[in-house]
């Protein structure tokens, strides 16, 4: 009987996977065979960025975790050499989302009225 339920239990999928085969997505560091991963090189970190700056995961980038951990060491210094940006360039809404306002901010309002 435990034996049963065990085997039953081994069989189920958890809800947010797909019945056929997954695709492995390989290191291009492993494959090119590169051992450090070095911060001057701009345009092979630039595939690690996010448009706004922000280091993509390993699940994103299909890197091994040793060579995603040298990405993320690689981008910050190359960030702190200014050779890739901390942030995208501006933004239009002045850095907050959705047109929201400070409690300071009251547009038309005087406070000389009252």
């Amino acid at each position: 009987m435990a034996r049963e339920k065990s085997q039953q239990q081994s069989s189920r999928r958890r809800p947010g996977q797909s019945a056929g085969p997954f695709k492995k997505r390989n290191c291009f560091f492993c494959k090119e065979k590169i051992a450090e991963v070095d911060y001057k090189n701009i345009n092979q970190l630039r595939r690690y960025v996010s448009e706004k700056g922000k280091i993509r995961s390993r699940r994103i980038t299909g890197a091994c975790r040793r060579h995603q951990v040298q990405v993320a060491q690689a981008v910050k210094r190359a960030r702190e050499m200014a050779l890739l940006p901390y942030v995208a360039e501006g933004s239009e809404e002045g850095g907050r989302g959705g047109g929201r306002r400070d409690r300071g901010d009251r547009g038309d309002r005087d406070r000389g009225d009252r």
